[in-house]
């Protein structure tokens, strides 16, 4: 599989895809020779600088999955991504500390003119009078959006004595508290605070946000921070602002249109101004980090195995995927397994949790079923970012439910999978035995089968040679079995068998044992291989 790194990824990371994969280097990446490249490569590594349209979407033909060697995400078409099946992936914890940390440094510089002051000392000039600045000490820092970085910033704003507020409608009380910052409205921030910084994603909601209207509400000599997202601050009022005085000083790291001379950005000629060619995440720390962790999650996905970063996908915590991780495959087979046994189109399907696995966000585990009942039957690959939506596309109605307590097989874990399909009810079940992956139940046959790549379930009249009759057709065709159990069903006169084998088991092998007159019930007959 190829790789294509683009934007200046840090060799760390590149060296790690290397033990894997073929990759390709492309440090400064034109738009029109991404278009021509990117049908060659299963995986794209990005910073800010490369922008992933729906047209290079469109034109990625064999593309798996695209990397943010970053927090921010707004130069990928994630919409159109998923749409494809294409998983996209951050790294949304790597260069924290470093964006934390220059937005502290964006502050004092702005606070103490130490950008102009350095400027005209390397002129000659000596001008103390002219750059006193302000003291943190005591005053309001209004953070608007508490997630990692925002978080940090109050933190750390704290130990210069300062009085935090923030504004962020997913933060409650508890985790407030236990930041140890007061819960604002919108409009208290921007009305009391004495500093603001904003630590938001750009969005439709927050594109332009503070705007002249909320800069006039705000105090005199209010100082604004952005080190988030351009355009979350409208450049051209906050240019006009500082020129009337309504804000009296501002520093900005990030813009709407990179690098800002292009399009001639008036915030270059504004006054009182602190400008940084976007260089949050730029220590070699945080470059180090981003790029190692998005060449974990890109070597995980064409791995196929999922990844806790992605951003187009439920995410999943580091702690929540060491519970759930061990039980994804065994998952994704009872999936396949519940829709061989199936006649005639799924209709709804119910995934019971029972026991410990109650206690975490099991949403991937139920994906992972998904992905097993339609990858059977999909021509187009089915993975863990589109299989909730195909399935909703298909009418297939997906619920999940559970309960701590154990069944009567006193299993610690147990994983209930029930379809509705043809007008009938049909469930499979599975748990670990250890690290292994056993289906443990099917319909109301108890069984232990290892959840094979190959399985075949054959229902049949119970009478003598019907055992002796299936292994000479296969062995006589070159299919090795590797495990068998027969029991009874609660239908009288009917047995179950369970089959794995080794091989694969031609079409017109399959329609032989199904036509053995006297043997098998041909409706009843059911056999899948997964």
């Amino acid at each position: 599989m190829k790789v294509l790194a683009a934007d200046g990824i840090s060799p760390k990371g590149i060296e790690l895809l290397q033990k894997e994969f073929e990759v390709v280097v492309k440090d400064k990446l034109p738009a029109e020779e991404l278009l021509e490249i990117i049908p060659d490569f299963d995986a794209l590594i990005v910073r800010s600088a490369s922008k992933v349209t729906a047209e290079v979407i469109a034109r990625a033909t064999k593309l798996k999955i695209i990397g943010r060697a970053g927090v921010g995400v707004d130069n990928i078409d994630i919409p159109a991504a998923t749409a494809k099946g294409i998983i996209v992936i951050n790294s949304p914890g790597g260069n924290t500390i470093a964006a934390t940390e220059h937005t502290m440094a964006m502050m004092l510089a702005m606070s103490r003119n130490i950008p102009i002051a350095n400027e005209t000392m390397h002129k000659g000039e000596w001008n103390r009078k002219k750059y006193v600045g302000v003291e943190l000490r005591g005053k309001t820092l209004g953070v608007i959006g508490m997630g990692r970085i925002g978080s940090g910033v109050a933190k750390r704003a704290m130990a210069f004595d300062m009085n935090v507020i923030a504004y962020d409608p997913y933060i409650n009380e508890e985790r407030a508290q236990a930041l140890g910052v007061k819960v604002a409205t919108f409009d208290e921030v921007i009305e009391t605070a004495d500093f603001i910084t904003v630590h938001m994603p750009l969005t439709k909601d927050t594109k332009g946000m503070i705007a002249m209207d909320q800069m006039k509400k705000m105090k005199k000599g209010v100082r604004l921070v952005n080190c988030a997202r351009g355009g979350i601050i409208d450049e051209a009022d906050l240019a006009e602002a500082l020129k009337q005085g309504i804000v009296t000083a501002a520093a900005i790291d990030v813009y709407t249109s990179e690098p800002p001379a292009e399009k001639g950005n008036p915030l270059l000629t504004a006054p009182n101004i602190v400008l940084t060619p976007h260089l949050g995440a730029s220590t070699v720390e945080a470059q180090i980090g981003v790029s190692v962790d998005v060449a974990k999650g890109i070597i995980a996905a064409l791995h196929g195995e999922p990844v806790a970063t992605a951003v187009n996908m439920a995410p999943v915590s580091p702690q929540v995927m060491r519970v759930i991780a061990p039980y994804l495959t065994l998952a994704e087979r009872l999936g396949g397994t519940v829709v061989g046994l199936a006649e005639g189109p799924i209709e709804k399907v119910e995934v019971t949790y029972n026991g410990e696995i109650t206690e975490v966000n099991t949403g991937l585990l139920t994906t992972a079923v998904i992905k097993g009942i339609l990858n059977p039957v999909m021509e187009n690959e089915v993975n863990y970012v589109n299989a909730p939506g195909l399935a909703k596309e298909r009418g297939i109605k997906v619920s999940e439910r559970k309960e701590k307590e154990a069944e009567a097989d006193n299993f610690t874990n147990l994983i209930t999978v029930t379809v509705q399909a043809g007008g009938r009810e049909l469930s499979v079940q599975g748990t670990l035995f250890g690290k292994k992956g056993r289906i443990v139940r099917i319909n109301n046959f108890r069984v232990d089968v290892d959840p094979h790549a190959r399985i075949l379930v054959c229902p049949h009249i119970n009478r003598p040679g019907v055992i002796g009759t299936v292994g000479t057709l296969l062995g006589g065709n070159g299919v090795n079995i590797s495990a068998m159990q027969v029991g009874t069903t609660e239908e009288e006169g009917k047995n179950l068998m369970v089959l794995t084998v080794d091989n694969d088991i031609p079409p017109a092998l399959l329609e032989t044992v199904k036509a053995l007159d006297g043997i098998f019930d041909a409706k009843l007959v059911n056999f899948y291989a997964i």
